[in-house]
């Protein structure tokens, strides 16, 4: 028995034949299951000669007939069509950023019974940072999360020893340091002048880019992207941080 049909037998228990019914003449489960396959397959990455980088963040774009047909049962679908994925995964050698993550939203160019999958990678991301308590005039945004950032910086990375870990394969143990420093004239109270931040590559394997630049360092502003890996992190400044 192939996966899928597996795959349908299992949602068929976890949420009887109320589903099927529903369904019957809109988007299959199974279609939808296959379609997710396909994506991996299509965006599968070479990390090594058994190893292969894969996303693991799913948009899955229905008529709004169809969400609404779908929404009593979208919690359930989703972690019965993640098993699936991960069990796909499993077979080809793929590797998943992060936890696998499917939502499923409503487009307005699409009829009942059709549907598109939109996937990007999204890496985990944890860690402790130095300054944790101080006023925040500077944020990093990554994967949706703001994280402060305040003087002397952190440093990003896949090791235990970074200040902001990042699930990516593509980034180095100690990837690269975000330096902050502020700067201010006479009569100007410490700490209060304006931000000052760099970031500088710490001798990663795959380097980093800022703006679409590969550099060693550089000085960032409001709305510098940098990309380290498959990662992409943003700098905003936030209340009166914009002297950068």
């Amino acid at each position: 028995m192939g996966g899928l049909q597996r795959f349908e037998q299992k949602l068929e228990q976890a949420i009887s034949g109320v589903f099927a019914r529903t369904f019957r003449s809109a988007v299959q489960p199974v279609e939808i299951a296959a379609a997710l396959q396909r994506e991996l397959d299509n965006k599968a990455q070479i990390l090594s000669r058994e190893r292969r980088l894969v996303p693991n963040a799913f948009d899955v774009e229905l008529s709004q007939t169809d969400l609404e047909r779908l929404s009593p049962y979208d919690t359930t679908l989703a972690s019965e069509l993640a098993g699936q994925l991960q069990e796909h995964a499993d077979m080809q050698s793929y590797v998943f950023p992060g936890p696998i993550r499917i939502a499923f939203k409503p487009a307005s160019d699409l009829g009942t019974g059709r549907f598109r999958v939109l996937s990007h990678a999204e890496a985990t991301v944890s860690g402790t940072l130095r300054g944790a308590g101080r006023e925040t005039r500077a944020v990093l945004e990554v994967n949706g999360t703001q994280h402060p950032l305040q003087p002397p910086g952190l440093v990003i990375g896949r090791g235990s020893d970074a200040d902001l870990r990042i699930n990516d394969p593509g980034i180095s143990r100690r990837h690269a340091e975000f330096l902050v420093t502020t700067q201010g004239g006479a009569g100007v109270a410490p700490g209060q002048g304006d931000l000052h931040i760099e970031v500088h590559d710490m001798g990663s394997t795959n380097g980093i880019t800022v703006d679409g630049r590969k550099v060693a360092r550089a000085v960032l502003r409001d709305g510098s992207r940098v990309q380290v890996g498959h990662t992409s992190l943003t700098v905003r400044m936030v209340d009166g941080g914009a002297g950068v």
